[in-house]
């Protein structure tokens, strides 16, 4: 299932795809023949292509990011996630304790064996 943040990505990735290839169908297709355009239109129009064109990519990228991220988790299996975590560490400190203990205890009993 897709979520609407993916649905939105997906949206933006097509319209800034489709508008970069109709501007330049645009510039050079309907704009006439382009070898006949003079000197001062191509220092206007060519920087000007190249930066729309860079920032329908940049749209584009940032729709095809936001359609292919997986949706986040809900925030309750967060915070039933974090919860599960810190019981988990208790019950290792726990054991972890109790195998201190234990060497501890072999420990105090060598000593008396060799006293």
């Amino acid at each position: 299932m897709v979520s609407k943040d993916q649905t939105y990505g997906g949206i933006i990735l097509v319209v800034c795809v489709v508008i970069g290839i109709l501007y330049t169908v645009g510039l050079f297709y309907f704009g006439g023949n382009p070898f006949d355009w003079s000197i001062p239109f191509w220092l206007i129009a060519l920087p000007v292509f190249i930066a729309f064109i860079a920032i329908m990519g940049i749209g584009a990228w940032i729709g095809w990011t936001m359609a292919t991220t997986p949706p986040p988790k809900p925030i309750e299996e967060l915070t039933s996630e974090m919860e599960e975590k810190k019981e988990e560490k208790g019950e290792e400190k726990e054991e972890v304790e109790a195998a201190e203990e234990t060497v501890e205890e072999k420990k105090t009993k060598r000593k008396s064996e060799k006293s």
